[in-house]
Parts: C-alpha cells; structure tokens; sequence
C-alpha cells in the first residue's frame, strides 16, 4: 500500500502519546501497566484507517485495544477516527482502553509476551494473491506460529475477509496447525448487515456492492477450546 500522507504526520503522531504508541518493543510484556488494569486484550493487526478498532473501543470499555499498523498515516487517520468515536476528544485527551501502535508484523513477537493477548482481529488482511508471496499473507503459519504464542489460553482469532482464495488458504493454514474452528460463513451479511459485529470501511463498501464478506473464529488456547466444546454438550 501506498499513502501520501500530509506533512508533519509523524510530529501530530508525536504529540498524542497517550493515544499512540511509536515504539511497542518498550511496552512488551508491559501492556497492562499501559492501560492500568488486567482486562482483557483484543488487537487488530492491520487496522486500516481504524473504524473497526475504534468502535469496539466504543462498544465494549472493559476490554483494552490495540490497533496495529506499519504506516503513519494510518495511525494518524486512526487516531482522528478514535477520537471521533469517543465524542470528538482533541489530541491531548486520551481514551482509556484504546491504543494505536506502529509495527511492521514481521518483529510482532518483539511487541508483544507470550500469552499477553486474548484476542487477534485479522480484518480485509492483503490477500497476496501470487503464489510465491504467500508468506506475506498474515493467516500464512509461520505468522500463525507468532499469534498462538501471543494468545493467552482463551486465546482467539478472527477473520474476515472478500478474498474467497485467501479465505480457503486460511482455513487450510488454520487446519494444518491443528486449530478448531467455529463460525465459519460464505457470506456474513447474506440477510443483512449484521448489527452485533463491526463492520470496517471495506466492509461497509463490498456489503453494498453485494459482495459476499468470509468469516471464521479459530481458537487457539485450551481454555477457549475446552469451553467451546462444553456448550456443545449442553442439551438444547
């Protein structure tokens, strides 16, 4: 992706340290001292221009979230978005459980502990459709192999995306490194757009050209798994 970004991007970016995090690598087993409290963790790698991340901010206050992109601009049109959201906040207010970091995802395990996250949102990722990019592609398993460190043991991943090959090589991916999977739809908004998931920029877009938008939920730790499987056996 390309951007052209406006001038003094990273000096807006600078002078919103409670709201954006530059360099992640310092807070690395540290993100609860950030937000000041043990809630849960939800982290959106590839956040966009930050309308996903910001509503759910808005939706659910005591989980803490992180948005994660490797470009400026992103961040900065995140930022605005996010404090939007939250009643048109200005640069020097800051949103108690929402954070915007800069990172590349190929150093993701130097940002963040083993088991520091419970929830990974992988949202319209790039596909790469080329075949010899594949290990670009964020369901790719060596990128997989990074999230299941990442993951506590309610740990979760979910994807969505309009790509249908990227949709099929993921769940490949998914089942190839052992995980579960529930959830999974061809297409999530086939009666309408579902009001009790946020949708993205994109997603907003494909919806209203009629396009079909991919979905799944991969659980990834054993906490996760055991309970999924318990409110199966739960008589109906």
């Amino acid at each position: 992706m390309r951007l052209r970004g406006r001038k003094g991007i990273r000096e807006s970016l600078e002078r919103q340290p409670d709201l954006v995090v530059l360099d992640g690598k310092s807070l690395k087993g540290r993100w609860a001292e950030y937000f000041g409290n043990t809630n849960p963790i939800h982290v959106e790698f590839g956040m966009g221009k930050g309308r996903f991340i910001s509503e759910q901010s808005v939706r659910n206050p005591d989980i803490n979230y992180i948005g994660v992109d490797m470009y400026d601009e992103l961040l900065r049109r995140a930022a605005d978005k996010a404090r939007l959201a939250h009643g048109g906040l200005s640069e020097n207010e800051s949103i108690p459980n929402l954070a915007l970091a800069l990172c590349n995802l190929e150093y993701v395990l130097d940002m963040f502990e083993t088991g520091e996250l419970e929830r990974i949102y992988l949202n319209f990722s790039d596909p790469w459709p080329k075949k010899r990019h594949a290990r670009r592609r964020l369901t790719h398993h060596e990128f997989l192999r990074k999230y299941m460190l990442i993951l506590n043991d309610r740990g979760e991943i979910h994807f969505k995306t309009d790509s249908m090959s990227l949709f099929e090589f993921s769940l490949n991916s998914f089942a190839d490194m052992g995980l579960r999977m529930r959830n999974i739809t061809l297409n999530l908004h086939a009666d309408g757009l579902r009001d009790d998931l946020v949708p993205t920029e994109y997603e907003l877009k494909f919806v209203d050209r009629g396009m079909p938008i991919y979905r799944c939920e991969v659980l990834v730790g054993k906490l996760a798994l055991e309970e999924h499987v318990e409110r199966l056996m739960e008589p109906q």
